[in-house]
């Protein structure tokens, strides 16, 4: 058995669920339209640079939680689901989970986006485990803050090691998929990483160090 990692955004769904919560928060008249959708695209295009400034886009895209109860959260993210996600999914990522699981490898996302938008997205795929941005819960409500470290970048090999304290799994045989150049980092930590309908720069990477490149769409 082994450890199969993978990006959940652009790499196992054809889209960015964070991006896509945010026009889906405008769409439904939750936030001032104009502004967020120019701040959320603004964000957008920093991550797909490698610029992102993660704590401020996380102090951005956690504050709307913060206006809900869990229970009216819960509605939207089911349509949410429903109209924005399901659409995002691809028949040969959920191929791809499937042939590490007939190898009985473990899957496990590891995601910048937080945790209460991928939660469900990863259960959705069956995978047996997400390290995730969580946000913050007191009181049974969302503060607007975010709990540890966030998991981008470095951050996600941090959340990765923190795990496999707790964990009987190890990096030996590892698998890693990402479409990104912010996930360089963690896939120089596995023996067998593979880049997804990679961006430009990722993409020169894998070629110039002879890493697998697939396309999931």
């Amino acid at each position: 058995m082994a450890l199969a990692i993978f990006d959940l955004d652009n790499t196992l769904i054809a889209g960015d669920s964070d991006h896509s919560w945010g026009v889906f928060l405008v769409e439904k008249q939750l936030v001032d339209a104009e502004t967020y959708r120019l701040a959320n695209d603004g964000f957008y295009a920093d991550y797909k640079n490698g610029t992102l400034d993660i704590r401020a886009y996380l102090q951005f895209s956690l504050a709307p939680l913060t206006r809900h109860s869990m229970a009216d959260l819960q509605a939207l993210h089911d349509e949410f689901m429903r109209d924005h996600i399901e659409p995002l999914m691809l028949a040969k990522a959920e191929a791809l989970l499937q042939q590490h699981r007939d190898q009985g490898d473990h899957l496990l996302i590891i995601t910048a986006t937080n945790g209460f938008v991928t939660r469900p997205i990863a259960k959705r795929l069956g995978v047996d485990d997400i390290l995730a941005t969580d946000p913050e819960v007191v009181g049974g409500c969302y503060t607007g803050n975010f709990v540890g470290e966030p998991c981008f970048q470095a951050g996600k090999i941090t959340h990765l090691h923190e795990w496999l304290k707790h964990n009987h799994h190890s990096l030996k045989g590892a698998y890693f998929y990402s479409d990104s150049i912010n996930d360089l980092p963690l896939l120089e930590q596995v023996d067998h990483p593979v880049v997804v309908d990679a961006d430009e720069r990722l993409a020169a990477i894998a070629r110039e160090r002879n890493w697998k490149a697939i396309s999931l769409r």
